[in-house]
């Protein structure tokens, strides 16, 4: 039976949010079936992995936040980082960190393949 896989993506930054999605698609192809549902912004990210825990057999969180002139930048990429990781603890299931943090989105459009790292990570957890 094919692994399940959920990715969260956050649609905020619509072009990145796009080319992160793609790029992950493009690593998993044929290998897991997938589901895609969109949020608006990161911070949404973990609850809706939360929501689907029992559904899937990984997961992998896709967005980008880019640094402004306020700390929002940090509260932001820390606390979903960190409940990231906690998700994926808590639930011994994969959870790929594809949240792009960067300082301008010049910087965000060049890493717009990072889905492709997240989906990676998940795939090599979910074979062991």
């Amino acid at each position: 039976m094919k692994k399940k896989i959920l990715i969260v993506v956050a649609s905020y930054y619509e072009e990145i949010a796009s080319s992160l999605l793609k790029s992950a698609k493009n690593k998993i192809k044929n290998k897991c079936s997938i589901d895609v549902i969109s949020v608006p912004g990161a911070f949404e990210i973990p609850i809706t992995i939360a929501k689907n825990l029992k559904k899937f057999n990984g997961f992998i969180a896709l967005g980008c936040v880019i640094k402004g002139q306020t700390p929002h930048f940090d509260f932001i990429s820390k606390s979903t980082t960190d409940a990231l990781m906690t998700l994926s603890i808590m639930s011994k299931k994969p959870v790929g960190n594809g949240v792009i943090t960067c300082l301008d989105k010049k910087q965000a459009i060049k890493r717009g393949k990072k889905g492709s790292e997240a989906a990676e990570a998940v795939l090599s957890v979910l074979s062991q």
